[in-house]
């Protein structure tokens, strides 16, 4: 299916019939963060992402899953039809940095899109990469020159030893990960 730049699209075709999806904005993020849940398999993160997106998911056959899925991807990316790009370095979380996201978007948006009851996926992702300056902008701006092994200058390193505790991206640790950390800890007297 074709997108156009200027349709916010509700459904999508796939097995040569229309599927109403989840557009709003809180279901992609839903996905986004099951694709990143580290107890998660990736068939199981397909498939909870497939389920998420497709209202009628129990009635589409096993035979169009992997082309439900490809078009569930190409939504989420804003129609790109690009599969060959390389995955850009992390420099974001949808979760944690929601506390400063959120604002961010919301001095874009004019309004508390929180609040509201639907927001589209692409007009959200359109606020958010019209976001620039402010905490957010500047520790993604931060986390970007980091990636790219860019040397920050004096004040960047001090707003990021100032604020680590939103720069730094946490790692995802699956639930064993977190009950190891949590006995090393406690062996050790932390």
């Amino acid at each position: 299916m074709s997108y156009r730049a200027w349709d916010l699209p509700k459904s999508v075709e796939v097995g040569g019939r229309t599927w109403g999806i989840r557009s709003d904005y809180r279901a992609i993020l839903t996905i986004i963060t099951a694709f990143e849940d580290p107890d998660l398999t990736p068939p199981e993160k397909q498939y909870t992402a497939l389920r998420i997106f497709y209202p009628q998911f129990e009635k589409m056959p096993k035979t169009i899953y992997r082309e439900a899925y490809d078009e569930l991807m190409r939504f989420i990316d804003h129609g790109a039809e690009d599969k060959d790009k390389k995955p850009p370095h992390r420099v974001m979380d949808w979760e944690q940095d929601a506390n400063i996201l959120f604002p961010a978007i919301n001095k874009v948006a004019g309004k508390e899109v929180r609040a509201l009851d639907y927001l589209h996926w692409w007009t959200f992702m359109g606020y958010f990469m019209e976001v620039h300056g402010g905490v957010f902008g500047t520790v993604l701006q931060l986390r970007q020159k980091k990636a790219k092994h860019k040397k920050l200058e004096k004040e960047e390193q001090e707003f990021w030893r100032a604020n680590r505790d939103i720069c730094e991206l946490r790692p995802k640790l699956s639930k064993e990960e977190e009950e190891e950390k949590a006995r090393l800890k406690a062996l050790l007297g932390g």
